[in-house]
């Protein structure tokens, strides 16, 4: 309680001296933001795909073909009266905390950077693992970040062009199967 109390209180000599170790602390448990009273919208569409890839029993990697985890969401969300909170939010907030832990160059400098990645990796690998029927070892993904269209008969006209298409090294994850 005393590590939240300075983590949330204004800042003051014991905050300061200890921000390392009372944000380790906070931050896996109680991170705040408060985008519920001042919410801040999306600017751009990210399409978030995945692959996965085995290692045969020769040494041969095999990798699949790949899959839109925001599809799925979008679909889990389209024409429902009470979406569920984690099919709208679930994937875009696990992004949104490897891209403010990583930065642009995929490596994890930090506990929270490693934490997040293991975060996204286990919603890419527990998606495809139940929409797919195969044995994997690995998964990678890709984003896709795309310009919102803008509203009215133009925006028909053509697709968006991709702003970002990001692709992240492939990461070990524990051997899922169906």
């Amino acid at each position: 309680m005393i590590l939240v109390f300075l983590h949330v209180a204004p800042t003051n000599t014991l905050s300061k001296r200890y921000s390392p170790q009372i944000n380790a602390w906070v931050f896996p448990f109680f991170e705040q933001n408060w985008r519920l009273f001042a919410p801040d919208p999306e600017s751009v569409n990210r399409q978030i795909l995945v692959r996965t890839a085995r290692t045969e029993r020769d040494g041969s990697v095999q990798a699949s073909p790949w899959f839109d985890l925001t599809a799925v969401d979008n679909s889990a969300v389209e024409h429902q009266a009470f979406p569920s909170h984690t099919a709208q939010n679930l994937l875009r907030r696990a992004w949104a905390g490897y891209v403010d832990s990583h930065g642009g160059d995929d490596k994890a400098h930090t506990e929270r950077a490693l934490m997040m990645q293991k975060y996204l990796s286990n919603i890419a690998a527990d998606r495809v693992a139940a929409r797919r029927g195969s044995t994997f070892d690995f998964v990678q993904l890709r984003v896709v970040t795309l310009q919102i269209a803008a509203p009215g008969a133009a925006a028909g006209d053509r697709p968006p062009r991709p702003v970002e298409n990001r692709l992240l090294p492939w990461w070990k994850v524990t051997r899922h199967a169906k």
